[in-house]
């Protein structure tokens, strides 16, 4: 899990300073692997390879509403919908994600460590060996 600290400043001018949270887990991302064709790490590939600025930005968002979401106060659950609603929808809403949105696109650095901070720490370990 990442916990993220954004800056920005509000609809009403307010700057500020708060904490998110985000987590793919081994489901989530199994589920991204095998419904895309090829793979997420292939398509990605294309993706830069190509300089596909439409189909990346496309996935930045994808990954950053799909792993948006609250620990619970125990611990125990990483929660992405409450009552039906899922919570990313409100995050898309704002500054704060708009910041994030725009400085995983324009930072590859920070965009590797958002990616490498989502996914699980075991798994991270498991992917590094390899590498």
């Amino acid at each position: 899990m990442l916990k993220k600290t954004i800056k920005y400043v509000d609809f009403d001018g307010n700057e500020r300073s708060e904490e998110y949270r985000f987590h793919l887990s081994k489901s989530e991302l199994m589920e991204m692997e095998l419904s895309t064709s090829g793979g997420m790490e292939r398509m990605v590939n294309r993706i830069v390879n190509a300089r596909d600025a439409k189909s990346l930005v496309k996935i930045f968002k994808e990954i950053i509403l799909k792993s948006y979401g609250e620990l619970s106060d125990d611990g125990k659950f990483f929660i992405k919908v409450k009552d039906g609603h899922r919570l990313a929808d409100d995050f898309a809403q704002t500054e704060a994600y708009s910041e994030l949105f725009m400085e995983l696109t324009t930072n590859e650095e920070a965009a590797a460590e958002f990616i490498n901070g989502i996914v699980p720490a075991n798994l991270r370990e498991q992917i590094q060996s390899r590498g």
